[in-house]
């Protein structure tokens, strides 16, 4: 199938050509053309199948062959979870609608607003936003989204995860009640359908790939090791193989910023990003890690939700996370284009039951190797660590264990201060 054939406009079509594409991919072959038929749409696409473009393309044709009066209202709102993704599906917007009348601008918060708000001014048609942006500025009379004709809630399973469900039902309430629903996720969730039912009007569902599975061209790979050896292995995996670009995943932020100081205190060039980071600097970390001036990135899963790396050779797991299909996120951006990728993952004694839960999902087990002198710790507890909680090692005096608990007492007070503020900043 050619783009000609979905029935795209010809300045559509100029600008797809212009970026060198032939062929849609299969979320585009089967997503737009319902849109283009005014249908809401559910869509299970992960992040590197081409699912912006699945949306962006009927969004634009639709909004060109219905032009409106001077005044340009806000007639499409695509709304994502974080900046990376919002700043990725405008430069989208604005390059397929190169040759189209169309204004767009995107919003997000951890920069000035006076910019995005002159913007606004001058009326667009096509706005991009992150939800605490969207509804800081609508609170302050800057927005109205009360035209808006075509609803599009992108990467909905991560929205849930960091906990815009209640912005998501603020804005929807902003906005008429009769328009088209477009929702992407890259899992259909309880909690999706649920979502999906709330706010999508008799859709069409289509999916990219299969459920929660996991891409052929991928090498899997566990590690079984220590706790304690964990830095010390990924470090000589990573100089060992010469791995030019690895992408490493921890479960914390703080996790990502020590690992990170080890990476480079090894002569390893390598960036944290993170929710903690400022837009500049998280800007700067991934514009270095294409060009390769940084061999390591290392991640959370919220921060590298929506990075679009092409030809990414290689994931590291350096924790598994503690919800299966994340596992599936992560890797998935490996193994892309027809290229081969590997997925590495340390697994350690309390990760046990997460290596269980994900090789469950896939319905396949996964390889493990051992490296000598990196071996598991046969006395370790297979028992979960829970978020926050730190095992004490046995044998500690008894005042040694209360100054830990004190200290327990603290780290949860300040990481109530730190949720609190993190909240803050993701809202931006």
């Amino acid at each position: 199938m050619s783009f000609q054939s979905l029935g795209l406009s010809e300045a559509l079509l100029k600008a797809v050509s212009k970026k060198g594409y032939t062929q849609p991919s299969p979320i585009q072959e089967k997503a737009i053309p319902p849109v283009l038929n005014g249908r809401d749409v559910l869509a299970s696409a992960q992040t590197g199948t081409g699912k912006t473009a699945g949306f962006t393309l009927p969004l634009l044709h639709y909004l060109s062959e219905n032009p409106k009066e001077k005044f340009r209202p806000i007639r499409a709102l695509i709304l994502t979870p974080t900046r990376e993704l919002a700043a990725q599906v405008y430069e989208s917007v604005k390059d397929y609608s190169e040759f189209l009348n169309i204004k767009s601008a995107v919003i997000f918060g951890g920069v000035n607003q006076k910019p995005q708000v002159a913007k606004l001014r001058q009326g667009i048609d096509v706005l991009v936003a992150t939800p605490g942006r969207l509804l800081d500025l609508q609170n302050q009379n800057l927005l109205s989204i009360k035209r808006v004709e075509v609803f599009v809630l992108d990467e909905a399973d991560r929205m849930l995860d960091m906990g815009f469900l209640r912005d998501i039902e603020r804005v929807m309430k902003l906005m008429p009640e009769k328009r088209q629903n477009l929702m992407f996720s890259a899992t259909f969730s309880k909690d999706i359908r649920k979502l999906a039912n709330s706010i999508l009007n008799n859709p069409v569902q289509v999916e990219a790939t299969p459920e929660n599975s996991t891409v052929d061209a991928i090498s899997q790979k566990v590690y079984r090791v220590a706790k304690t050896k964990k830095t010390d292995l990924i470090i000589k995996l990573i100089s060992d193989g010469n791995w030019k670009q690895v992408l490493v995943f921890t479960r914390t932020k703080h996790g990502a910023n020590r690992l990170t100081k080890k990476m480079v205190s090894a002569g390893i060039s390598a960036a944290a990003i993170h929710g903690n980071k400022s837009q500049g600097a998280r800007t700067k970390a991934l514009a270095g890690f294409k060009n390769g001036s940084v061999r390591v990135m290392v991640a959370t899963d919220i921060a590298a939700r929506g990075l679009d790396i092409p030809l990414l050779p290689h994931v590291v797991n350096f924790e598994l996370p503690n919800i299966s299909e994340d596992y599936v996120h992560r890797i998935g951006r490996t193994g892309r284009a027809g290229a081969d990728g590997q997925a590495l993952s340390l697994v350690s004694a309390d990760e046990t039951t997460y290596l269980k839960d994900i090789e469950k999902l896939i319905g396949e087990s996964i390889d493990v190797e051992i490296v000598e002198g990196f071996e598991p710790d046969p006395n370790a507890s297979t028992e979960p660590i829970k978020p926050g909680q730190n095992r004490q090692p046995r044998g500690r005096s008894r005042n040694s264990h209360q100054k830990s608990a004190g200290g327990q007492r603290s780290n949860r007070r300040n990481s109530t201060r730190q949720r609190s503020k993190r909240n803050s900043n993701n809202r931006g």
